[in-house]
């Protein structure tokens, strides 16, 4: 396990960051339900933790539960975020910017230069906290979204 995935991160001892577990997979998808018009399987979530060799996904914790996730590829020197979500009853705690630290953490543990995202071009909210861990866009993504033909922004952040 890297250290920044088994480094815990505890704020006032209600917060934790680990990886995933297979066993987190169906809160995980409770998640990803809640928070994605198109979400992911909970075959796809198996397989990236499985077969994925590229792939490390965190979970965030509050008060023992599983209220959050980021996934993350990192492939030679290049680092992609695949997905991360809050779970609606939790956000607005800084947990998804806990999260997505500890996420670029492991990123730089694994060799990566660069992390890059795409994120929907409405989400305002989204893009502000990807812009405070200093994350800038350098791109557009047509039509990327497919529930509704959104663009995508793509951001990255220098490591």
């Amino acid at each position: 396990m890297d250290r920044a995935a088994k480094n815990v991160n505890m704020i006032n001892n209600q917060v934790n960051v680990r990886k995933m577990t297979v066993e987190d997979i169906h809160r995980v998808y409770e998640i990803e339900q809640l928070s994605f018009s198109v979400p992911w399987t909970k075959e796809s979530f198996y397989r990236e933790l499985v077969h994925n060799h590229f792939a490390t996904y965190l979970v965030i914790e509050y008060e023992g539960k599983v209220v959050g996730y980021c996934g993350l590829w990192v492939i030679v020197d290049d680092g992609q975020i695949t997905n991360i979500a809050i779970s609606p009853a939790y956000r607005g705690k800084k947990l998804g910017e806990t999260l997505l630290r500890s996420v670029l953490n492991v990123a730089k543990e694994k060799g990566a230069k660069a992390v890059t995202l795409e994120v929907r071009v409405s989400n305002t909210v989204a893009q502000s906290l990807y812009k405070k861990l200093n994350f800038e866009p350098i791109g557009i993504r047509e039509n990327y979204y497919t529930d509704n033909q959104e663009d995508a922004i793509l951001m990255q952040v220098n490591l």
